[in-house]
This record gives C-alpha cells, structure tokens and sequence, in this order.
C-alpha cells in the first residue's frame, strides 16, 4: 500500500487491514506452521546471524530445515537470494515459504521476525515453536513513535509464543522479554545464563564478541530442541562467515570488511571489533535509508569520528528524499575532514585508493544487499562486496 494512501487511513483500520491479509494468507495456504516447527528470532542486531547459525546447528543434528533471513530463501538444500528488500516478507509470501517448507518435508523453519512485521501483523497465524530475543538498542523510533512502542512491538511475538523463550539475560531490556509466559525458558550470556562462553569458552570462526552472543543464541535454541551440546558447538565453530556480515572482501595488501551494520550499536561493535592495531582505519558509511530514523543520521556520524582516521560518507537509500541531504546530516555529526561522495562506487574507489598496508577499510550499511533503492522504489543493482573487488582490480599495481 502506498504511504501517501496509508496517511488518509486511521490506524486502527490500517492494523486491521494488515490483520486480515495474515489470516486471508494463512487460509490460502491452509495454515502451513501447523505441520512444520517455527522458531522466530527477533532483535535489534544479530538476527540473520542468529538464524543461519541456527540453521547449521540443526541441519548437523540431520533435521531438514529451511531459512527465511534477510539475505535468502532457503529450504533444504536449495537456496535462493532473499532480493525483496525485506528481512520479512508479507503475509502471503511468508505463509507460502512455509507451505513449500513443508512440501520439501522440513522439520524446522527458522524465521527473522521484524518490528515492523509484527507491527503489520505478518508473524500472524504462524504457531512458533520457539522465539529467541538478541538485543533491543534504538531503532526504527519514528515508525514506532518511541522506544517502548519498539520494544512492545518485539514483546508480540513472546506473547503469541508459548512453548519456548530464548533470552539474551545480559540485555539491558532482558526482564521485559522474561515477563511473558512460556512452558520452558532459556537464557544465555556471556558469563551466566543457562548457556554461557563462561563455561563453553566457544572458538568461532566469526570473528567479535557479538557473534559469541549470536552463536549462543543458536545454541540455546538447538539445546531446546533437544539437541546434543557437541553437535551445536561442532556446527556454530565450523561456520566461516555470513554473507555480509563482517565479510572479508579482501585480504592483502589492506583489509578490507563489508557489514550490513546501520544502527549506532552495531557500528560500534563493528569498529571496535575491526581496529586494526598499526594502520589507520577507513570507513564508508550512510545512513540507514531515506524516511526514516533521522535521529540517528548525526550519531553514525559522531561513532565514525571517534573510530575512524579516515572518514567517507557515501549515498545508501535515498528512496524520496534528496540523498545529498542524507549525507550532510551524517557528516555533521562527523566534524571536520569528513569526505562527502554522493555516488557509492566512487566513494569506495576513493576508500581503496586512500588504504596502505595494514589499514582496514570498513564499508558498512549495505552488506550483501542487491540493491540500491531511490526515488519511487527504484531499484538499482548493487552489491557492495562486487564493487569492492571490481575496484581493488583496477588499482595502480605496486613496483
């Protein structure tokens, strides 16, 4: 539905037009999550993390299961790029994912379940075996008209779960998502919790101590279903990587990492975890789209400044505002020395021909995201990580 019909609507018959698409997709598709075992991940940060490890841990104890992330469709063995644009899908396309899941004869769908998805309804008429909460830092505040309606629009899925709660205990909002009744819960941490690094002391190939919380989420989800200790830690320690999730594009001379990360939190996370210990540190960064979460365009800005030697600020998705303004506002929060590059190819070019050895240039935003989206919806083709290595090619050859 178009925004500029969506504001002459009252919400309340908004939410009940969302309300009735779930049911309608559930009837079509007659009511797929009744024959298969959903677990929902829901969270500021590490959801697509948290569901492929997951996945891995599952598909190890030999279930056949299929994965909706914001970066594919996966059902058994096939798998396909998630190009919508949309970590979860709407109501129609979401209930049919879970019709073939079942088709395929899966035992287990993993879904990441938004703030924004729950707000429309699309976790709707889904039975959730399970949910697991990440993490809740700020994030789509205007959407949601504040911080609490964000976290009460998270709360929704741990209301219409009843089974199982997996819970981050060392979040600051734990207590929140531990309120609601389950027949079992589950927490973890880093050093309490029913499942702890304390006692697993894990050896990820993932590289920061986020991915630690990501793959003992995983864990506590696989240990829930039953699933033995050994064959969880074998399939979270054997991961090599997330496509784009602190993705190394490229090795040598310099190091250069893709990330999806867009909140304040994450970029911290990603910065502090990336700081390369002689060279500088280089980073390439946006906003989080046009239209939204304006608030924290300057704050990107101020995280970068207190991280980075080298700053860029680049287009991202503009969608109807003027991407020009978009990159003011970040580098205001940056201070001075900011360079403000409106085309993305260019700013990354200019990244790469700024970096020597042992620097690490940091893109961060997009990750493995196949668009870029402007005005009216345009999609352009993108890909962060082929812009990268197109790039790096055509640089000057050492003598």
């Amino acid at each position: 539905m178009k925004d500029s019909i969506k504001k002459f609507i009252p919400s309340f018959l908004l939410s009940w037009y969302h309300y009735f698409l779930a049911f309608s997709g559930a009837v079509f598709y007659c009511f797929p999550s009744r024959r298969i075992k959903v677990i929902g991940v829901t969270g500021t940060n590490g959801k697509t993390t948290v569901a492929s490890l997951l996945a891995e841990i599952l598909e190890e104890a030999g279930f056949k299961t299929a994965c909706l992330s914001s970066i594919k469709f996966k059902i058994k063995g096939e798998e396909r790029e998630n190009a919508l644009k949309m970590t979860m899908p709407g109501r129609f396309r979401l209930q049919k994912f879970l019709k073939q899941a079942v088709a395929a004869d899966c035992q287990y769908a993993v879904l990441e379940v938004t703030s924004e998805g729950i707000k429309q309804h699309r976790h709707r008429f889904i039975h959730f075996e399970a949910a697991i909460f990440t993490n809740l830092s700020p994030e789509h505040i205007e959407a949601h008209g504040g911080f609490e309606n964000y976290k009460k629009a998270k709360g929704k899925l741990f209301q219409t779960t009843r089974n199982i709660h997996i819970i981050n205990i060392d979040d600051e909002n734990s207590e929140y998502f531990l309120q609601f009744p389950a027949e079992k819960k589950y927490t973890y941490g880093w050093g309490k919790g029913d499942v702890n690094n304390k006692d697993l002391h894990l050896k990820l190939r993932l590289i920061g101590d986020f991915n630690i919380y990501n793959a003992l989420a995983a864990i506590a989800a696989g240990l829930s279903q039953g699933i033995n200790l050994e064959i969880c830690r074998r399939a979270v320690e054997k991961v090599g990587g997330v496509a784009g999730r602190m993705e190394l594009v490229i090795e040598k001379p310099f190091k250069v990492f893709v990330d999806y990360a867009f909140t304040p939190n994450a970029l911290k996370k990603v910065y502090r975890t990336l700081k390369p210990e002689n060279g500088k540190m280089i980073c390439v960064l946006g906003a989080c789209g046009g239209g939204r979460d304006k608030w924290k365009r300057p704050v990107l800005g101020r995280i970068a400044a207190e991280n980075c030697q080298e700053i860029i600020v680049t287009n991202e998705d503009p969608y109807d505002e003027d991407p020009m303004k978009i990159i003011e506002e970040v580098a205001d929060g940056a201070g001075q020395g900011v360079r403000k590059i409106l085309d993305r190819r260019e700013a990354i070019k200019t990244a790469l021909s700024l970096a020597k050895e042992e620097d690490t240039v940091v893109i961060t935003g997009k990750g493995s995201e196949p668009w870029l989206v402007e005005a009216r919806g345009k999609k352009i083709p993108w890909d962060d990580r082929e812009t990268v290595r197109d790039e790096f090619r055509k640089l000057p050859k050492p003598n």
